[in-house]
């Protein structure tokens, strides 16, 4: 996983000390079912970007990241985060298809400035943002539609894990929200870590909206404590009145992203397990699907996961993590999990890792 969110220099240590999960009354299901279910999976998998290979005419973007899909209009469009060789901020970006074209791994173009088409263009500025997101940067978006019972109006927002002093965390969640012409920044995070088991910060957050709530899944706790777990909260206008943080997966099966998507089969999930002790990985480590008939909160309530991607080190990846879920248009059955990934660059160098962006094509599993 990428640097800012490995190591997360020593947060929640005290937090941590005599936390018992048992006195939570949580039960993981992954805890108490380790095997799940793994099976091989037919599936083709394709690289997206890699920075060895240059991101088309745009010749200053280092690094792009962590997808989210929207079907905007006759288009399709990803938002990621990433970074730019002129600046030292984490960001947010932008990548399409053509208009009119169908879902697919290949034909992704990056957004440039509109005067000059070989530097990245940033996805919105920090006018209003900067105290809290601007030293930290801004990560891990999640694309969401939903609807504003205060101005009684559909909204698009792109949730994002921000921090305030420093790129290692801590973090918050916020959003930008589109105004009709462009991206806009807000004042503060609309969402804090509360909850002691949250040990002060919290990020990847996965949204939907669903019978009148923003739903949230999102994942809270330190890397460098080798302690991920997930959580799950709700709001009527997803930025006040959060429902109480409740655990969803524990911090022993190390899910890292759950990303819900309604679909005509009702609601699936795509996730991933990750592994940050030292090689082997787990057999567990990798990419896996659900489904259920309503985005319940409590993972009890979906099926039983299968794994749909391993760790397997192929060249340009390894370990995915960061899916995002979609189906295409031509075929209600053909998933595409879009994925980030990682490997060790050639040469000696302080932070000795490059991060790629892939695809997995399947069918749905029956």
């Amino acid at each position: 996983m990428t640097k800012r969110r490995s190591v997360l220099k020593g947060l929640g240590s005290t937090a941590l000390a005599g936390l018992s999960f048992d006195a939570l009354g949580f039960t993981s299901r992954f805890h108490t079912d380790p095997l799940m279910e793994r099976k091989p999976v037919p599936a083709k998998i394709t690289k997206i970007f890699d920075p060895a290979d240059g991101f088309g005419a745009v010749s200053d973007a280092f690094i792009l990241t962590d997808s989210t899909l929207a079907r905007r209009g006759n288009r399709w469009w990803m938002y990621l985060a990433g970074r730019a060789r002129s600046s030292q901020s984490i960001d947010l970006f932008s990548a399409s298809l053509p208009q009119d074209a169908p879902l697919s791994a290949g034909g992704w173009t990056v957004t440039a400035v509109p005067d000059d088409k070989t530097r990245i263009a940033r996805l919105a500025g920090y006018e209003r943002s900067k105290d809290w997101d601007l030293r930290g940067g801004r990560h891990c978006p999640s694309y969401v539609v939903g609807r504003d019972p205060q101005r009684r109006a559909a909204v698009e927002r792109i949730y994002y894990a921000g921090g305030a002093t420093n790129v290692l965390g801590p973090y918050a969640i916020g959003y930008l929200e589109w105004d009709g012409r462009k991206w806009v920044d807000q004042l503060a995070p609309v969402f804090k870590a509360n909850e002691d088991w949250e040990v002060g910060s919290i990020y990847e957050p996965n949204l939907i909206y669903h019978d009148g709530k923003w739903r949230m899944w999102y994942v809270a706790g330190s890397n460098q404590q080798d302690y991920l777990v997930h959580g799950y909260s709700e709001s009527a206008d997803g930025r006040t009145n959060w429902s109480r943080h409740q655990m969803f997966f524990s911090p022993e099966q190390k899910v890292f992203d759950f990303c819900v998507v309604k679909t005509s089969h009702g609601f699936e999930a795509a996730f991933s397990r990750v592994w940050l002790g030292k090689p082997p990985r787990p057999a567990e480590t990798g990419l896996w699907w659900c489904h259920a008939r309503e985005p319940s909160s409590k993972i009890s309530d979906w099926s039983k996961p299968l794994q749909i991607m391993t760790a397997q080190d192929d060249g340009w990846y390894t370990g995915p993590w960061k899916p995002s879920l979609r189906y295409g248009e031509e075929d209600d059955k053909k998933m595409f999990v879009f994925f980030d990934g990682q490997y060790l660059k050639k040469e000696p160098s302080p932070f000795p890792y490059v991060f790629t962006l892939g695809c997995l094509e399947m069918q749905r599993p029956e």
